[in-house]
């Protein structure tokens, strides 16, 4: 078997005498690799066994010296790359970069667009480019500071530039902080799709900053506040009943309600990632919200209408579809609903920021049925904490979704033509 050894240990290897004739010492002392490999027998193929475990530390700290603090521990004295956007530069990147060259550990520091238009595959090719330029190693670290676009594309550089090199993901706003940052789901965009050129690459470490939240104007609140509403939905009836008591302080900042949000999401993110990392199950609960989700943002051109907004009208229509199938109580669909309407979130066509085109959110859809195996999967809740992943939602059901004219009516007759877009 291969065995390590470091420099004082030579199992009965003479030293090397370059340890004492005057060489100069190496940055990185030699590790010697002893192996005695048979040749193979028979013709038979070959199985090749990797084990991989990837786990990191989800902080969650109150205010910028905290955060600093943190990263300083995180980069164990490694050169940091900082990638930002413009805005999040001035409010937060500026001191913090300043504060990292202080201790002669920044590389370099970068912006790219905010939001979904720096989530582009020309962006990712502009930050490889730069990141070659301002010599960063496979020992280094990449630090992404900014919302969830910018973490997604920041991932995705540090998974592509030198086969893969760390990340840490600094997420300003709220939908970064519960639900972006936290997973090592990493894309950039394109044109036909949203986040279709992506992969898995888990961050090192993840640094939610509460004071963050504090720069955020209203609308990006109750944007990351989907994805928490999101997560009680399927997997925490206790956050659901605090976000129906506290929604209105959450929104306003008060009290530590922040904080016990931030970490309840996270605590239900982990958990769920953690029993399936890299998505080998395509029927995930997370994914409640997200088909039509996806779909509305594809149809909108990535970018007027906001993540979190999408998959709160995508979560309205999958209640919708639930409670015109009868299998989710009438009760439980108007408590979403409602929540989602308390917390200022759009649950009809109309309430979005820019109205999609009907023939344009089935073309979305059709095209994530062809990503996913021919199937178009919805989550639908049969009660909180309770969902069920169906592929057979017809057509008419979707657009009795969408339709905004007033709630959904009752299901389609069995034998309904399956949707053309794959539902």
């Amino acid at each position: 078997m291969p065995r390590s050894t470091s420099p004082g240990d030579t199992c009965g290897v003479p030293e090397d005498p370059l340890r004492h004739a005057g060489a100069a010492p190496s940055r990185h002392p030699a590790v010697r690799h002893h192996d005695r490999l048979p040749l193979p027998q028979g013709t038979a193929g070959l199985t090749v066994r990797v084990r991989r475990e990837d786990s990191y530390r989800v902080h969650v700290v109150p205010g910028p010296a905290a955060a600093l603090r943190t990263l300083r521990g995180e980069l164990a004295g490694r050169r940091a790359a900082l990638i930002t956007d413009p805005v999040v530069h001035r409010l937060h990147g500026a001191p913090l970069a300043a504060a990292l060259r202080e201790h002669g550990l920044l590389a370099g520091v970068t912006t790219i667009a905010p939001g979904e238009r720096g989530k582009q595959f020309g962006t990712g090719g502009r930050l490889l480019d730069w990141l070659a330029g301002v010599g960063l190693t496979r020992r280094d670290v990449l630090i992404a500071l900014g919302g969830g676009a910018l973490v997604d594309t920041v991932g995705w550089v540090a998974g592509a530039y030198m086969r893969g090199v760390p990340y840490i993901n600094v997420p300003t706003t709220l939908l970064g902080q519960v639900d972006a940052g936290i997973g090592g789901k990493v894309a950039v965009n394109h044109s036909s799709a949203k986040n279709l050129i992506g992969a898995f690459y888990q961050p090192h470490a993840v640094i939610s900053c509460l004071a963050y939240l504090d720069t955020l104007d209203a609308r990006q609140l109750r944007a990351g506040l989907a994805e928490v509403v999101k997560k009680a939905v399927i997997a925490s009836p206790e956050l659901f009943a605090f976000l129906e008591e506290r929604a209105e302080e959450v929104l306003a900042g008060t009290g530590p309600h922040r904080e016990t949000v931030v970490r309840a999401a996270g605590a239900v993110k982990s958990e769920l990632i953690a029993r399936d990392p890299y998505e080998r199950d395509l029927r995930r609960p997370l994914n409640f919200g997200h088909t039509l989700g996806h779909a509305v943002e594809t149809a909108t051109g990535h970018g007027p209408v906001l993540h979190g907004e999408a998959v709160a009208f995508g979560m309205a229509a999958a209640v919708r579809i639930a409670r015109a199938r009868e299998v989710l109580a009438a009760g439980t669909a108007d408590r979403v609903t409602g929540l989602l309407g308390r917390l200022g979130l759009p649950v009809r066509l109309p309430e979005l920021a820019v109205v999609p085109e009907v023939p344009r959110v089935l073309a979305a859809l059709e095209k994530v049925r062809q990503i996913r195996d021919g199937s178009l999967r919805f989550v639908l809740p049969e009660e909180l904490g309770t969902t069920v992943i169906v592929d057979d939602v017809t057509e008419e059901e979707i657009l009795r979704a969408l339709d905004h004219a007033g709630p959904a009516g009752p299901a389609p007759a069995a034998g309904g033509v399956p949707c053309s877009a794959g539902g």
